[in-house]
């Protein structure tokens, strides 16, 4: 067999190349294992997707007929992990479960098929091309995988939004993992299915095939990128967002101490008090703390009826503040809790309900106070912006000059002691 020599078939080779390749290195990263897999098998199943464009514009599908029927389409195949991906990418603690292999029955079928007739002789390939293929299957597995495309985009993006909010409420520093390229990446997906739509309107109610198909050359740029970007991604070992039909077993993964469970009904409402100082940690709740967590439960139920127990505010805030937990770059709700002995759940509503922020604002703005307090020092100018902002607990400059305009209206490098405080 001769290949034909075209830009088309050169870049499409190219493509499946680093498909493979990238995938490899996916599958061999050391952290984000389980998530890179799901990533690896997509890209492999895009890459053989492609290649029967390579086969097609290289002309190897006229030179050999027994290519036709290949075992090389797994298209049910790519909504499902990309899912599963994003899953797995935002939750360290994701486990496998037997019921999720029925998201992937659509493809296990149509691999079957394609197994089943790359050993059929090729009259009987041929056969089924034209009596049950093209009327009837084509159809099917075309749809079907547009349709699949778009649930899963529908379910992904809808993940992803639910993961933003959690993030902030969880991360001091959230910069690497924002996942705003796999953003980019879905919306590049769902122009692959727009794509796909075009095309089936276009072979549907006007007989036109492959005419205007760029759906091959949008895939491969979607390899490219998954290749590119998405073995650059950030260590997620930190990182636990359990999706909403998880949430039982992050419960049970989870869960309160023993005392906070007992006494969550049976403690009396908190009564008003100044702020008192912060209780050292024990064994078992003292009074302010059962005050505390039937607040949370309370909140649970009724969120608009209960305020936030002062004394937990003030923990919270001497945590922060006395103790300097904002000068830790990569300080998490978890690491606060641990840090105070209050349940996460309670810091989350306080710092919500108590304070009206996020977590992640809560303590970027400690930061940003910090650093105004050592530009207005007099000895502000033996320091170097970035120095101070490293030194107030911010680990990027992107960041440190983004929340710091964010915080204060300004510039750091525009702003003057004294101008521009935040209300």
């Amino acid at each position: 067999m001769k290949i034909q020599i075209s830009f088309m078939a050169v870049a499409l080779f190219a493509v499946i190349a680093q498909a493979l390749f990238a995938a490899g290195l996916l599958a061999a990263a050391p952290f984000n294992r389980g998530s890179n897999r799901f990533l690896a098998l997509l890209m492999v199943a895009i890459g053989l997707w492609v290649l029967d464009g390579f086969f097609r514009v290289s002309g190897l599908y006229e030179q050999e007929a027994g290519l036709y029927f290949s075992p090389i389409y797994y298209s049910l195949a790519f909504g499902p992990l990309l899912y599963f991906y994003v899953r797995s990418l935002v939750n360290a603690g994701f486990r496998w479960r037997a019921r999720y292999w029925a998201h992937f029955g659509p493809v296990l079928a149509q691999a079957g098929l394609y197994w089943w007739l790359r050993f059929q002789p090729y009259a009987a390939r041929n056969d089924f091309w034209q009596t049950v293929h093209r009327p009837v299957t084509y159809r099917l597995e075309f749809i079907g995988t547009w349709v699949s495309l778009m649930v899963y985009l529908f379910l992904s993006l809808r993940l992803l939004r639910g993961y933003g909010r959690w993030l902030e409420d969880n991360f001091s520093e959230v910069s690497r993992l924002r996942l705003r390229w796999l953003r980019w990446l879905l919306l590049l997906l769902a122009l692959v299915s727009g794509q796909w739509l075009a095309e089936l309107v276009l072979r549907e109610f006007f007989g036109v095939y492959y005419r205007y198909d760029y759906s091959t050359e949008l895939l491969g740029v979607v390899v490219f990128v998954i290749g590119v970007v998405g073995l650059r991604q950030a260590d997620m070992r930190a990182v636990r967002f359990a999706p909403e039909a998880e949430a039982a077993d992050a419960v049970e993964a989870a869960p309160l101490p023993a005392w906070a469970v007992e006494n969550f009904a049976a403690a009396p409402p908190p009564a008003a008090s100044a702020p008192a100082a912060p209780v050292a940690r024990a064994s078992a709740p003292g009074p302010s703390e059962t005050a505390m967590l039937a607040a949370a439960a309370a909140a649970a139920v009724e969120p608009p009826a209960v305020q936030p127990d002062p004394l937990a505010m003030e923990r919270i805030r001497r945590a922060l503040v006395d103790d300097r937990l904002y000068q830790n770059p990569t300080l998490t709700l978890a690491e606060l809790a641990a840090h105070t002995g209050l349940p996460p759940r309670l810091i989350s509503f306080t710092v919500n309900a108590g304070f009206g922020r996020s977590f992640n604002d809560l303590v970027n703005g400690y930061r940003v106070a910090e650093v105004q307090r050592r530009l207005a020092a007099p000895d502000a100018r033996r320091f170097t912006l970035l120095g101070i902002a490293f030194e107030s607990g911010f680990n990027s400059k992107t960041t440190f000059n983004r929340i710091f305009k964010q915080v204060t209206g300004v510039a750091p490098r525009e702003y003057q002691p004294g101008e521009n405080q935040p209300e």
